[in-house]
């Protein structure tokens, strides 16, 4: 015997798209190398620019790039820094935002810059992220490889590609393929750093805020006799 479902108990259907961030197709591949390389090497910024910075309570359900997953009841915090300039009305991006995170574990670094008049690309995002270092001075002294690259485009999926280390349990992904696009995405986010000068602005934002205050008073105290 069949059974009816009634009109008003059917849901609309779902569509979900799976990125394959570990091995994107040879397609997205070219689209990841173009995208890059619309960036402006040498940046020009117009007088426009904000600076920004807060402590954020982090919600254990929802991921984030470059950070693992809190665990059930758990509760953490970041400190962030966030620094945006304008491009000149001439060129293709309209903006780029930089910003610099900061919990318990891990310091990210991201960086996003957003096309001016979306017609495929809307924007670019490049992060980097790091779970063992003393300061950000220490991260932001070295070029930390790039670990995600996505595409936000308008009216389809995104395109992301991230390194993959087979983690829990998960075979190790081959990704030699895709090494030209990681070393393009880390060549970037190094022009930028300079170009917005996060290397002397990110650790005296974070400073105004007491982060790595209390490691510095520490380390005094010891050295003292």
């Amino acid at each position: 015997m069949a059974m009816v479902v009634p009109a008003s108990a059917q849901q609309p259907p779902v569509k979900v798209n799976v990125l394959n961030v570990c091995a994107p197709a040879a397609e997205e591949q070219k689209e990841l190398s173009a995208a890059l390389a619309k960036v402006p090497g040498k940046p020009a910024f117009s007088k426009d620019y904000e600076v920004s910075r807060g402590h954020s309570t982090l919600d254990p359900s929802a991921p984030i790039p470059g950070m693992q997953s809190l665990p059930p009841g758990a509760v953490s915090a970041a400190d962030w820094v966030r620094v945006r300039r304008e491009f000149p009305d001439a060129t293709l991006f309209s903006n780029v935002q930089y910003s610099f995170s900061v919990d318990a574990k891990n310091m990210v670094e991201t960086l996003v810059l957003r096309v001016r008049d979306p017609k495929d690309l809307m924007q670019i995002s490049i992060e980097d992220s790091a779970s063992a270092v003393a300061s950000a001075t220490a991260m932001l002294s070295t070029s930390t490889p790039v670990s995600r690259v996505k595409l936000e485009r308008f009216g389809k999926a995104s395109v992301a590609l991230a390194r993959c280390s087979g983690a829990e349990g998960n075979p190790v992904t081959d990704q030699s393929a895709y090494e030209p696009i990681f070393i393009a995405a880390s060549s970037i986010m190094e022009r930028y750093r300079d170009a917005l000068g996060a290397r002397k602005m990110i650790p005296q934002e974070l400073a105004r805020m007491g982060v790595g205050t209390a490691a510095k008073q520490a380390a005094s105290t010891k050295k003292s006799p």
